[in-house]
């Protein structure tokens, strides 16, 4: 068994943010199959545990695994999102994060469709309903605000996602917009390389970076972020991205692609980031002008 912990616990100002695609919860498995979420769940807990990430976004969640992954980080964690149908229900993106930290001010989830406010809407060309999650937080440590965004694109229209990350771009540039100095945090599955348009329409403009590129420090070799649970792979690709705004500062990154007696927790690997918010510099006091006492 390898130690799970690549992060950690992190104190003010500093925020750990993670993004997790851990694989819904599929029926009828033969005992054996990696696949399992009887048997990987518990490795899921050992991670979340180990990480204690301030944020943390959540892909491909279903009821009960939503459930497994609170209880796992501990009562003083909450969430926001549901499942992406109609009802409420089905696969969801989610939004973790430590209460003792993170005040929530407003949450929203939208539909990736030209009718974002319908519940379950699809268009451009994606199969199943697609979702992104926004959420505003108060650092209580800090007073800064906070916006995270949390999303997964279809696997298969690439449309579809070129039309995702423009709405995700334009939910980044409403938060900068409305607080210059807050930290903006953008996560999810996009299923698409950093060598494709859809990378490039995300981190094209100023307003999202990608922090594994900006980072000060990398922890961990360039994991291919969907594994599949096969053997960890330096120089794969990264499909999951943490990005972040204008007004923050990466100072550590990794993908988190820990074993378990050669067995991993989810299909995917988890992206992690230290984050602090790049303060404005303070006025310098002005000179004394004559006759002011000094």
């Amino acid at each position: 068994m390898t130690d799970p912990t690549l992060v950690g616990p992190v104190t003010p100002p500093d925020l750990h943010a993670m993004t997790y695609n851990i694989r819904r919860r599929m029926p009828h498995l033969m005992r054996g199959n990696p696949d399992r979420w009887a048997s990987r769940k518990w490795l899921m807990k050992l991670i979340l545990q180990a990480e204690q990430p301030t944020i943390l976004g959540v892909q491909e969640a279903m009821s009960d695994q939503a459930d497994f992954l609170t209880s796992s980080l501990g009562a003083h964690y909450d969430r926001v999102g549901h499942g992406r149908n109609s009802n409420g229900r089905g696969e969801a993106c989610l939004i973790y994060f430590d209460t003792r930290r993170l005040r929530l001010v407003a949450w929203k989830q939208r539909a990736l469709s030209a009718t974002p406010d319908k519940p379950g809407s699809r268009g451009w060309g994606n199969h199943v309903p697609r979702t992104v999650v926004s959420a505003e937080f108060t650092d209580i440590a800090t007073g800064s605000r906070v916006f995270a965004f949390v999303t997964h694109f279809d696997q298969l229209s690439r449309k579809s996602r070129l039309l995702s990350a423009a709405m995700i771009i334009e939910l980044a540039k409403a938060a900068h917009a409305s607080d210059p100095d807050a930290l903006i945090v953008a996560m999810g599955d996009v299923n698409a390389d950093v060598d494709s348009p859809v990378y490039a329409a995300l981190t094209g403009v100023s307003v999202l970076r990608d922090s594994w590129e900006v980072a000060d420090e990398r922890l961990t070799p360039q994991w291919g972020t969907f594994s599949d649970y096969k053997r960890r792979r330096a120089g794969g690709k990264r499909i999951d991205l943490i990005l972040v705004g204008p007004g923050v500062e990466v100072l550590r990154t990794g993908i988190n692609a820990v074993r378990f007696d050669g067995a991993a927790a989810s299909d995917h690997e988890p992206v992690q980031a230290v984050l602090r918010e790049i303060r404005p510099a303070t006025d310098a006091p002005a000179a004394p002008t004559e006759g002011q006492a000094t």
